[in-house]
């Protein structure tokens, strides 16, 4: 193919699909614990990230990581500790990490806010050798993460409660999670951007779970589409000359639409089924009871 002849698009293409795989692989569990948004107030912070990283001239991959999970670290100390009051400080915790980006930004030497949204919404170009490093090593963190602890997570996502019971050290792996979920955002800003990157680990999930029952067929199909969209968005982007970040989006909201409508004659047919299966009603259940005289006595 043409486009492999190029480096910069060796790298992007790489890095659509460890986007492709880490995104779906840490958002099956936010879907699973209700957190869909989590990814987007995280990728609010990690433009601070970004915005130091151009200021103090290192890479704001790295920069953009550190960042994040001390913002995910945060954002679980506020829903831990701030109930009453959780939702303005995780607010000013979004806002400010916005501000923060746009200030650095501007303040860094030769530096333009122009610069900033390259990482706001993906960009193939500047994807450079440094940042593949940074985002197989991450890569690397969030599937041995997502994989490693596939049980363990599970469990906390679908009962805190219980899990606490059967001896799970349930904040460590809350805070495991978030964390996990903070290095994804790092991982996908090259290439699908900060603020969309939420998309990607949301939607595949629901797409997937039109068609699945279990939760490793939804991790499965889920990673399989994340990594077709991301691979499929990258190349129409090359070709198309249109933002990479954006063209995955609507993608991925494309597979979702198709396949909730194949879903939908998919689960009235297994339905169907269902019922076919199921044994008839008892004869003798359902005799009618012999009818009585007006004295209460039943006649011979």
């Amino acid at each position: 193919m043409e486009l492999l002849d190029y480096a910069f698009m060796q790298r992007a293409l790489l890095a659509a699909v460890l986007v492709g795989v880490t995104a779906p692989a840490i958002g099956v569990y936010l879907v699973q614990r209700r957190q869909a948004l989590m990814g987007d107030g995280i990728g609010h912070v990690a433009m601070t990230g970004v915005g130091l990283g151009f200021l103090l001239s290192w890479s704001p991959v790295w920069m953009a990581a550190l960042i994040s999970v001390l913002g995910a670290v945060l954002m679980e100390l506020v829903r831990w500790y701030a109930r009453t009051r959780g939702d303005i400080a995780l607010a000013m915790l979004f806002y400010g990490g916005m501000a923060g980006g746009v200030m650095f930004t501007s303040l860094a030497p030769g530096g333009s806010t122009s610069n900033l949204s390259t990482y706001l919404f993906g960009s193939l170009t500047t994807v450079s050798p440094s940042d593949v490093t940074a985002i197989c090593v991450l890569a690397a963190f969030v599937v041995l993460v997502t994989v490693g602890l596939r049980r363990q997570l599970f469990a906390v996502s679908q009962d805190e409660e219980f899990a606490r019971v059967t001896g799970l050290p349930v904040r460590f792996l809350n805070l495991l999670t978030a964390v996990t979920a903070a290095v994804t955002v790092s991982v996908a800003m090259r290439v699908v951007g900060l603020l969309l990157v939420s998309a990607l680990m949301v939607v595949p999930v629901a797409a997937a779970q039109q068609l699945t029952r279990s939760f490793a067929a939804t991790f499965a199909v889920a990673v399989a589409i994340g990594v077709s969209v991301a691979v499929g968005g990258t190349v129409t982007s090359y070709y198309q000359d249109v933002p990479p970040g954006a063209t995955i989006v609507l993608l991925t909201i494309g597979a979702f639409l198709l396949l909730t409508a194949l879903a939908a004659p998919l689960a009235r047919r297994r339905a169907r089924a269902a019922a076919a299966a199921q044994p008839g009603p008892d004869p003798a259940e359902c005799s009618i009871p012999a009818s009585r005289p007006a004295d209460g006595k039943v006649g011979a």
